[in-house]
């Protein structure tokens, strides 16, 4: 009895330690509350359009612009500058109030490399919902990925893969977003 009593120590401690290994993906999440956000800009003259700065993960901005009852969502302190910035979905459409970040870790940090957002559309009365996955990079983020979430029950789980395994090497410059229908099949002219 007295020689399991260590080895249980040992492999709980073991335990403990593995989420901590390099190259470790999860997904943190915050709020994108544009109430809480701080209003930067507002034209209601010009069809409502407005610009929030938001509070993302360890405070990273998060820059939403509203214009023509559709919603663009950029990062960082470049925010206005990145392909993001001009990025939307062609329907009318609002955003979700949550954030998710996909996170590696590294040196002991977590650092992140996309994020997934729900849009919510309306296209003359059809109404959906889609997954956006965004690059988020040093010098640009974009949009890598639209997901049919509508009828979709593996559209997050489908999101995250696509992040994790797209994102960090995604050209933003010379590539348009990939499209994924209900069924998780990547669209044609994608």
């Amino acid at each position: 009895m007295r020689r399991i009593a260590p080895l249980v120590f040992s492999l709980a401690a073991a335990a403990i330690t593995l989420p901590a290994q390099a190259g470790q993906i999860s997904s943190l999440y915050t709020p994108l509350d544009l109430g809480k956000c701080q209003l930067v800009e507002s034209n209601p003259d010009e069809g409502g359009s407005a610009v929030w700065d938001c509070k993302g993960y360890k405070g990273m901005r998060v820059r939403v612009a509203e214009g023509d009852l559709r919603f663009f969502v950029s990062f960082g302190p470049n925010a206005e500058k990145q392909t993001a910035a001009s990025q939307t979905l062609a329907p009318f459409n609002t955003i979700h109030k949550t954030l998710e970040w996909r996170v590696e870790r590294k040196g002991g940090e977590w650092v992140p490399f996309a994020t997934i957002l729900r849009y919510f559309w309306d296209s003359d009365g059809r109404k959906g919902q889609t997954l956006v996955v965004t690059k988020l990079g040093a010098d640009d983020a974009c949009q890598v990925a639209h997901i049919a979430a509508s009828g979709n029950p593996r559209a997050n789980r489908q999101a995250r893969r696509i992040a994790d395994r797209q994102a960090r090497g995604y050209d933003c410059r010379n590539t348009q977003a990939m499209r994924f229908g209900p069924g998780g099949e990547r669209l044609p002219g994608n």
